[in-house]
């Protein structure tokens, strides 16, 4: 061995390692057996391809697009894909100006590349995203409003440059079909709900996704970019805004690459970046300002996501900062078809309107669960709940099915304000298990824990108000009201 990582460098090693795909379902204790955990995230870097595009660009000016904001562009972006794509692929460009769009359907080999100065604004008219397409919502496949990008099936994908994405979504379009929400809304004619009921009511009743249809008054809003069943994408660079829904929602696909984005969107449900039942995932370098979680890793809903059975795995989120949001970064709550090996490190925090750092969050409804986290090198500085393990979110324990969460490590974490530094609870019968905190201290913690149903926790160096942290009862102690 030693002769063989003379000859050869640690990262060559990894490189050849990289060549076979990693083993599905490995988990945690088998990687902290050796000397560097972190070792996995780099073969999973190894192994995420980016897309190959032909260099060869076509303007959507030379199809008859103008860029004055009140032209319907539509028709013009559609035959400059289709131009390229009968190419065999390249970039389609859209140039300095703003120009109004309806649906956007990528083809494969193409880069859809948003210029400095440029805006693609999509017009907010729900009879535009007709006719309806194989789309996932809320975990729940189903025959649905287009995505305002979207592709299915397609390899080689790209969404790049220093644009604007603005999916038209305020407080008259888009946003009120939500119902309820902020004390926003409430007067709203057409919302969700019974749509929504009824599409999670078909899923659990077995009919099949072709034969759910809720694109014509229905009232679901379609997630920005959604890459359906693709592989080697990379969005890169944009800044996304007023989205209906979720803003990056790639689902059951492989190499995907988010880096450089901005997201921002303050409306009901904007997450920012939704990867669900994907493999081999980078998000870095983006920049999170959203209405909901910034980046909500997800797998599927109760019985439609066991159907589907795909976990998301392999995921590194890397160099991002999180500002406002429900979450830093999230799992669940739709992680029926499970979630591994998720590496997230060297990540900023901090808002008085982010809610809580890390989170998971299922149910006994959702089963699934999550194997394998790893979280270091965070700086974060005002939120509510630091780390937050939670299995009775909405259903709570009235279901059938067990969720297992084990194997996470949080190491080298810097947290100056937070309410509360763990929020952890387990069943009685499904508990949480082998948490480890290395190397993690809290400035100002101002309320107790709440810990329960959790087998393996372990503090290595860890301190909350200048106090050390050695055992949960450290963080428990009502006595020490003030401190904790």
């Amino acid at each position: 061995m030693g002769f063989f990582m003379s000859a050869f460098s640690r990262r060559e090693v990894l490189k050849l390692l990289a060549s076979a795909s990693l083993a599905p379902g490995m988990l945690a204790a088998e990687y902290r057996s050796k000397p560097n955990a972190w070792d996995m995230a780099e073969l999973i870097r190894l192994q995420i391809k980016t897309p190959d595009i032909p260099k060869i660009d076509f303007s959507i000016t030379d199809f008859g697009a103008v860029g004055d904001g009140q032209t319907d562009c539509t028709t013009a972006i559609a035959d400059a894909i289709a131009a390229a794509s009968a190419a065999g692929g390249g970039r389609v460009i859209v140039p300095q100006g703003v120009y109004m769009t309806g649906p956007v359907h990528l083809e494969s080999f193409i880069n859809l590349h948003i210029e400095k100065d440029a805006t693609l604004s999509f017009i907010p008219e729900p009879e535009r995203y007709l006719p309806e397409v194989f789309t996932r919502w809320e975990g729940v496949e189903f025959m649905g409003l287009s995505p305002l990008i979207y592709a299915f099936g397609k390899s080689n994908v790209s969404i790049t440059g220093a644009g604007t994405l603005n999916g038209g979504a305020d407080e008259t379009h888009w946003w009120p079909w939500k119902g309820k929400w902020k004390g926003k809304f409430a007067t709203a004619k057409f919302t969700q709900k019974k749509a929504r009921d009824r599409l999670f009511a078909d899923a659990e009743a077995g009919i099949l996704p072709e034969e759910r249809h809720y694109a014509e008054q229905a009232y679901l809003r379609p997630p920005f970019i959604q890459l359906y069943s693709c592989e080697k994408i990379l969005i890169e660079g944009v800044t996304i805004t007023q989205s209906p829904f979720w803003l990056i929602n790639p689902v059951l696909s492989t190499s995907v690459t988010v880096r450089g984005v901005t997201c921002s969107s303050m409306g009901p449900n904007s997450d920012g970046c939704d990867p669900e039942s994907c493999k081999n995932v980078l998000i870095e370098d983006c920049v999170f300002d959203t209405g909901d979680d910034c980046i909500a890793i997800k797998s599927g809903r109760n019985a439609d996501g066991r159907r589907v059975g795909v976990a998301s795995e392999n995921i590194i989120v890397s160099n991002c900062e999180m500002r406002a949001g429900h979450g830093g970064v999230v799992m669940g709550s739709e992680l029926s078809g499970g979630i591994r090996n998720v590496f997230v490190e060297n990540c900023r925090m901090s808002s008085p309107d982010l809610v809580r750092g890390i989170r998971i969050k299922t149910n006994a409804m959702r089963g699934g669960g999550v194997e394998n986290l790893n979280v270091r090198d965070l700086e974060v500085g005002t939120v509510r709940d630091l780390f937050v393990i939670n299995f009775y979110y909405e259903e709570g324990e009235n279901g059938p099915f067990t969720p297992i969460v084990r194997g996470i490590s949080f190491e080298n974490i810097h947290c100056a304000n937070a309410e509360r530094v763990m929020d952890l609870r387990g069943f009685e019968h499904a508990l949480i298990r082998d948490i480890s905190l290395r190397n993690v201290s809290i400035d100002h913690a101002s309320e107790p824990s709440r810990i329960s149903n959790v087998e393996g926790l372990v503090f290595d160096n860890v301190s909350a108000n200048g106090m050390p942290v050695t055992n949960r009862n450290d963080l428990l102690a009502t006595a020490a009201q003030e401190a904790f």
